[in-house]
């Protein structure tokens, strides 16, 4: 099997509100709207990240993104208001990261790998 993109759906109850939250975790409006229940963020070539609107699903997500600099990410999200929880380590000390919530409680981690 070749797999060619990547695509994180993160289901919530409003999709409204969560598109202005997603937008302050990315720092920047999403990319399209294709349909009214829908946002996504084309993060990279072959990954995006969606929001859908699904409220029996919303905050059931587990969403990993993999940052260059861990610290400056967090100063980032502080500057837009969201916080993160505490730094934690990994993988021998060779991964740091730290995770916040959406409005529905779908989990972001924010990873530094490996730890610069």
């Amino acid at each position: 099997m070749h797999v060619s993109h990547v695509l994180a759906v993160a289901p919530v109850r409003d999709v409204e509100t969560s598109v202005l939250w997603y937008e302050r975790l990315i720092g920047r409006p999403a990319d399209t709207r294709p349909m009214p229940s829908l946002a996504d963020w084309h993060l990279t070539p072959d990954g995006w990240v969606q929001v859908f609107e699904s409220p029996e699903h919303a905050g059931s997500t587990l969403l990993n993104l993999t940052v260059a600099d861990l610290d400056e990410a967090l100063a980032e999200l502080a500057a837009r208001g969201l916080a993160a929880g505490p730094v934690q380590s990994g993988g021998g000390g060779t991964v740091r990261f730290a995770a916040l919530h959406d409005p529905d409680g779908n989990r972001i981690t924010l990873l530094e790998n490996p730890v610069a």
